[in-house]
């Protein structure tokens, strides 16, 4: 069953700064899950996240925060789609 938790912080290293990040428990444990299936350290998978803030030139980008969930949520939005089976042929 669903409890929802409040956010925890973490520091994380980007592009040699640190900075906090507040996020809820598990979105920490997906992110972990995330960067492992690709071989990267958290910290690696977040600095990818946080470029992707400004690669919509935007003035004023969403909060690093906001910009892992929405990227979690999309990740798993085309899993989803991937393991969607093909309607039959002909339906």
């Amino acid at each position: 069953m669903f409890h929802p938790q409040r956010a925890t912080k973490r520091s994380v290293t980007i592009a040699g700064h640190e900075t906090s990040i507040a996020l809820e428990p598990l979105f920490w444990e997906a992110l972990e899950q995330a960067a492992a299936v690709r071989g990267l350290p958290v910290n690696a998978l977040v600095a990818q996240i946080d470029l992707t803030r400004y690669d919509a030139d935007q003035l004023d980008p969403v909060n690093l925060a906001s910009a892992i969930r929405q990227w979690l949520y999309a990740e798993s939005i085309s899993l989803i789609a991937e393991a969607k089976p093909e309607p039959p042929s002909g339906a």
